[in-house]
């Protein structure tokens, strides 16, 4: 069913979210608890967005229970829940409106003339995070959702004064056909999320939607042969930036100038800009970081302001986070779950000079293991030693009958264990002075990392 929720925020009452844990949800619950409302929570869980949401004065129950429910004006749920859950069933019961979050992300949205919405199956919250360093330190006091903890804010979102809002935009689910764009933002696209899309070129359609939902325009990488497959038929004003020779901002002189850290020059209508030098490891985030650019270029943001962003932004919470150094091993921790993104993420570490990479991988969904277990394979073997945990299902039941030991089958040398305790202690006994121990995941793999610090 569907539902006005201006009106429902209107009446007031208390809202309750089923997943409150969830990295999507945290910058909903900020923002509507930053306008006034009532917010309570549930999870399965315990972990850092709860202790931040308690912190907060939110109530958060760490069971899914029927009697959580009582009393609520609304249920925002997530995605990832059963249809079976007892809240919701509790809910339906009482004809309390259960509202997915997709919904009401894309109400927020409409709360702003200006909402730059960035997609893409790599990149969307390092993207997000620049862009939203760039307009706050352009002064445009922007509001944000962004899927990772952005130092700069101390938080996964804020409130801001004016009508810019900024945030990630998910395919999955086709959540970000939800929103409304002014500007459609695409870094990639790519084979994730089969179990819902089902093909790559179904994916793309829904790409397609998502540009056209544009008001304003696309920003869109050049040099990603899916996206402007994808776009050929977009009715939009399409600004690209990448290496290639036809794109606006034209990504030049890329080079190293420290370790795994890279600076790099832009075209646009035969004018060099920059050079702009970023303080996140990879290649990769070359591309991210011109994706942003383009954006607040187009939005009236000027060249001080786009280098005080990048310089101030070193990072997201668990993108290649550096969790600390103790007898010599340093202990990171990163939210890539894609082979695309392991591959790009290993080979960032490789080059940061550490005498060997110990990933220790968490697989997530039983579907995107079964899909890309080749992929697989050859992102993880750009690390030196693999250690693994039994793959997180997540919203998915295991009908693929698909294991980590398959997954361990295939990596010469590579070990699972079905605990973190496990995991934690074999780390221990092979980790070396010099050696970097990257835990890797978008499940709670990062709880290993800091078992491993304690």
């Amino acid at each position: 069913m569907q539902y006005d929720i201006s009106e429902l925020l209107k009446k007031g009452g208390r809202i309750h979210f089923v997943g409150i844990g969830g990295s999507g949800m945290f910058p909903i619950v900020q923002i509507l608890h930053s306008l006034g409302h009532e917010i309570s929570g549930s999870d399965v869980n315990e972990g850092s967005i709860i202790d931040m949401e308690r912190q907060m004065g939110i109530p958060v129950y760490m069971q899914h229970d029927p009697k959580n429910v009582d009393g609520a004006s609304m249920l925002v749920v997530t995605a990832a829940l059963f249809a079976d859950n007892p809240e919701v069933l509790r809910a339906n019961e009482l004809n309390i409106p259960v509202i997915p979050r997709a919904d009401m992300f894309g109400y927020i949205t409409t709360l702003y003339c200006n909402s730059l919405c960035v997609s893409g199956t790599h990149g969307k919250t390092t993207t997000t995070c620049m862009l939203t360093s760039i307009m706050i330190k352009a002064g445009k006091d922007p509001s944000a959702l962004i899927g990772g903890k952005l130092p700069l804010i101390k938080g996964y979102g804020r409130v801001g004064s004016s009508d810019v809002f900024v945030c990630e935009a998910c395919e999955f689910k086709d959540t970000f056909l939800h929103l409304s764009p002014s500007y459609s933002i695409i870094l990639n696209i790519d084979d994730d999320h089969l179990d819902y899309f089902g093909t790559i070129e179904n994916a793309m359609r829904s790409f397609l939607q998502f540009a056209n939902n544009a008001s304003t325009a696309v920003i869109a990488n050049i040099d990603d042969a899916n996206t402007v497959k994808a776009l050929s038929s977009c009715d939009k004003r399409i600004i690209y930036y990448g290496a290639d020779d036809k794109a606006d901002y034209r990504i030049v002189n890329v080079e190293k100038y420290e370790r795994a850290f890279h600076q790099f020059e832009l075209v646009h209508n035969d004018e060099v800009i920059g050079p702009f030098k970023l303080k996140v490891p990879g290649k990769h985030n070359v591309w991210n970081a011109a994706a942003a650019i383009s954006c607040a270029l187009d939005c009236g943001c000027d060249i001080a302001s786009i280098h005080e962003g990048l310089e101030s932004f070193s990072g997201a919470g668990r993108r290649f986070e550096i969790l600390g150094t103790f007898n010599g091993v340093t202990v990171a921790d990163d939210y890539a779950h894609h082979p695309t993104e392991i591959a790009a993420t290993l080979q960032a570490a490789q080059s940061m000079g550490y005498n060997r990479v110990i990933a220790v991988f968490q697989p997530f969904t039983y579907s995107r293991t079964y899909l890309l277990l080749d992929d697989f394979v050859k992102a993880l073997s750009f690390a030196d030693i693999v250690v693994m945990t039994e793959i997180m299902g997540s919203r998915e039941k295991n009908t693929y009958n698909i294991y980590t030991s398959d997954l361990a089958d295939k990596i010469p040398g590579s070990v699972w264990f079905n605990t973190f305790e496990e995991v934690v202690d074999h780390v221990k006994t092979i980790a070396q002075d010099g050696d970097l121990v990257l835990t890797l995941g978008c499940g709670d793999i990062y709880k290993a990392a800091h078992m491993m610090l304690e």
